[in-house]
């Protein structure tokens, strides 16, 4: 797989940022973004719609999953600017654990650094399997502050998850993970985002066997309802039109989804939330470090 992409260095003047927008409003105070450009390449990320304003650079967004660009100065900078009253979301930009990941290793040493300066909250926003390979430091660090595990499941047909998402894992992949983040007793959510077409019952209750946290998730973002700011890319929605999933763009529809989901959730005694509701939950009541027992 990696000679699909090319892996890029180099250092930058930031790695923690204050929150805006969504993340903000879900009650993050600061985000981590360890590279630029994210080497899944899904089809419907928002992220390179986002352009300057996501930190991107043109080629970013014209060459979106092509390549990826690593902060190679994460951990000193992490060093210098951490706190210790942060609530951390790791991260709207990129997904730490992408395919690029698994050569550049950049995130053992962003997490002894954080280990070494614990934030009050720290999460990670992810889909990809390679988590369980820092399971040991993402233990250590949990011993020193509240960690959190937002792991991304979006659809149980996987021809579906081959046509949006093809550089992703399998969904029982995905399912093992959240299971073994869920025994090592790190509070790990199923995040039912972006919602991709699905059997949504089949769906939630997958998701609520390997997880013992309330769903998580956001339909496609669409220009109807979200007039500013990130929306799905075009080439999902080339996806969706030539597969005959049109209406998974649909508000109407998407809500009807959503209530299905929701009803599944709500018969087992969870909830699902979607928008800064349900990801506000990722981000609440963050654990002083005396009341940890990982």
């Amino acid at each position: 797989m990696a000679d699909r992409f090319q892996i890029l260095s180099e250092p930058s003047s930031t790695i923690l940022s204050r929150t805006t927008g969504f993340i903000a409003s879900a009650g993050f105070t600061h985000s981590l973004t360890p590279a630029r450009n994210c080497t899944f390449g899904c089809t419907y990320c928002y992220v390179p719609t986002m352009r300057m304003y996501g930190g991107l650079k043109r080629e970013d967004w014209l060459r979106w999953g092509q390549f990826t660009t690593f902060k190679s100065n994460a951990a000193e900078l992490l060093e210098r600017d951490l706190r210790g009253n942060e609530l951390v979301y790791c991260s709207p930009l990129v997904d730490p654990y992408q395919p690029a990941e698994a050569a550049r290793l950049a995130m053992p040493p962003i997490l002894r650094a954080l280990a070494n300066k614990p934030p009050r909250l720290f999460v990670f926003q992810t889909r990809g399997p390679l988590i369980l390979r820092d399971l040991p430091l993402i233990l250590a660090l949990a011993a020193k502050t509240d960690v959190r595990v937002s792991f991304s499941l979006t659809t149980e047909r996987e021809d579906v998850r081959r046509w949006y998402e093809p550089h992703c894992a399998p969904f029982e992949e995905r399912l093992r993970v959240l299971r073994a983040l869920r025994e090592a007793g790190i509070r790990a959510f199923a995040t039912l985002a972006p919602l991709l077409p699905c059997d949504p019952e089949t769906l939630a209750n997958a998701a609520m066997d390997a997880s013992a946290e309330n769903l998580v998730g956001d339909p496609f973002h669409t220009r109807e309802v979200k007039k500013h700011g990130a929306t799905t890319r075009p080439q999902g929605e080339k996806v969706s039109a030539h597969r005959g999933f049109a209406e998974w763009h649909r508000p109407d529809f998407q809500g009807e989804v959503v209530e299905r989901i929701r009803s599944a959730a709500s018969a087992r005694g969870r909830q699902f939330g979607i928008g800064p509701e349900g990801f506000g939950w990722l981000a609440a009541n963050p654990a002083k470090f005396e009341e940890r027992s990982i």
